[in-house]
C-alpha cells in the first residue's frame, strides 16, 4: 500500500499575506506539518501543492516534494480543497504513480502530531 500526504499551500492569502511561510516560533509555519508528516513514517511521499515559487523552495528545503505547480484555476480565492487534492492525485496518475491512501494536512496545522496521523 502507498500513502501520500498533500499539503495545500496557496501563495495568495488575503487575511494574512505570506502566512504559509511566516515565522511561527522561529520557523516558517509550513515547516511544522512537513516535519510531522515526514517523521511520522506514515507516508511514502509528502507533497506540497502550491502556485508560489517561494513556498515551493521553502517546502523543498524541509524535505517535501513539489513536483509541479498548481493550476491557476485552483489558485484563486474561491478554489476549494477537494479540487486541489484531485488535481494532485490526477497529476500523479499521469506520471504513473498511484496511492492507496491520501491525507490532507493544512500548512497552518502547527499542532498536528505524528501520533494523530
Amino acid at each position: 500500500m502507498k500513502f501520500l500526504a498533500i499539503i495545500p499551500a496557496r501563495g495568495g492569502s488575503k487575511r494574512i499575506p505570506r502566512k504559509n511561510i511566516k515565522n511561527f516560533v522561529g520557523q516558517p509555519i509550513i515547516k511544522y506539518p512537513i516535519d510531522v508528516a515526514i517523521n511520522s513514517g506514515c507516508f511514502d511521499e509528502v507533497v506540497v501543492s502550491t502556485d508560489d515559487q517561494e513556498i515551493a523552495k521553502v517546502a523543498e528545503s524541509f524535505g517535501a516534494k513539489v513536483p509541479f505547480v498548481r493550476s491557476k484555476e485552483n489558485s484563486n480565492d474561491v478554489a476549494g480543497t477537494a479540487p486541489v487534492l484531485e488535481e494532485v492525485i490526477l497529476e500523479y496518475k499521469k506520471r504513473g504513480q498511484n496511492f492507496d491512501y491520501i491525507c490532507c494536512i493544512y500548512p497552518t496545522a502547527v499542532f498536528v502530531t505524528g501520533e494523530r496521523l
